[in-house]
């Protein structure tokens, strides 16, 4: 083997097991006596209520584990964002000694900048970090998920889709950044309605107003909270995995790399062919980067898939960023079952 060819699947190796790291896929197994805490706003207060999906959740874990006595406890409060969860954290998580907390946070971040009263995006990034901390020196760990939707139209019209995407972009990079466990509720959402909303509706595929779940919402988002949770799996298919490693030039800027990484993060959002999507920094420590320090993992359904995403506009408008940025490139695609 080639050292070129070694170094690329040692680099390989290293960045299909970072996004393993904080994926549904890498859920740690419940066991006895957890306490799980779903911490969030009006969605999840809802959820706590008789047909909502913190309520089906509990349900569903009594049925499938009842040995393991898990407690579920619904924290959520209608117009909350994330100052207001910090603000509350010990009283509503800390002091209920939670093994898990489950973040679905962000709407209202975004949502309230209509009257000028949302999250600065610094301010969201900053404030979630603080709150992982706080949960994680408490003992337990934090299960962060990215914010859904503002309106449920699959091409992208509803008003405040670039905004939300922002900020579920800064939810993955804090997750990268903490070491959290991500789970990409806004892809899934994504995902659900490109398949279930034919015709562009607004509202009420999933949701009441385009925010606030229906019956099919809360029992959507059950499962993909009990995946989150490592109680069942996602339908096994096969995907395909287009891995992308960088090295940067030695005059690019630390501003510049992080518009590339920002750009990166914001194509999910904008080819509608991805399905998942993670990246981090080069942490190994066998010294054989060879000055790739940024990796990347987009996953798509299938080989078409990616034969789409690569002429698409969104992905050449990415390419011009970051070509002139690069002094080296490596890509590797395979295959695999989700």
């Amino acid at each position: 083997m080639s050292v070129r060819s070694c170094l690329t699947s040692c680099l390989l190796t290293m960045t299909v097991l970072l996004t393993a790291a904080n994926s549904s896929e890498s859920a740690e197994p419940l066991k006895k006596g957890d306490r799980i805490v779903f911490l969030g706003d009006s969605i999840t207060q809802a959820g706590a209520g008789p047909n909502g999906y913190v309520t089906l959740v509990r349900k569903a874990l009594d049925d499938k584990l009842p040995d393991l006595g898990i407690e579920v406890i619904g924290a959520g409060i209608s117009g909350n964002r994330v100052p207001n969860l910090e603000a509350r954290l010990d009283r509503d998580v800390i002091e209920k000694k939670p093994t898990v907390v489950v973040i679905y946070i962000g709407i209202n971040d975004v949502w309230h900048s209509l009257n000028g009263r949302g999250t600065p995006r610094e301010e969201f990034e900053a404030g979630l970090k603080r709150i992982i901390a706080k949960i994680n020196d408490a003992g337990a760990r934090v299960i962060l998920c990215t914010p859904s939707m503002i309106g449920e139209k699959t091409d992208g019209s509803n008003p405040l889709d670039p905004m939300l995407e922002h900020y579920a972009a800064t939810s993955r990079k804090v997750a990268v950044d903490t070491n959290a466990q991500l789970y990409d509720l806004r892809r899934r959402f994504l995902t659900h309605l490109r398949d279930h909303n034919p015709e562009n509706a607004e509202k009420n595929v999933l949701t009441t107003d385009g925010v606030h779940l229906n019956a099919a919402g809360n029992g959507f988002v059950r499962d993909c909270m009990l995946e989150a949770l490592g109680v069942y799996a996602s339908e096994q298919r096969q995907l395909l995995r287009h891995v992308v490693l960088f090295k940067f030039k030695e005059d690019v800027t630390p501003a510049q790399i992080d518009e590339v990484v920002d750009a990166f993060a914001h194509l999910p959002g904008r080819i509608d062919t991805i399905v998942d999507f993670d990246w981090g920094t080069d942490v190994s420590v066998e010294g054989k980067s060879a000055g790739f320090t940024h990796g990347f993992v987009v996953t798509f359904r299938d080989a078409a898939g990616r034969d789409a995403y690569l002429p698409h506009p969104a992905h050449q408008e990415f390419v011009s960023i970051v070509k002139d940025r690069l002094e080296d490139v490596l890509v590797f695609d395979f295959n695999t079952s989700h």
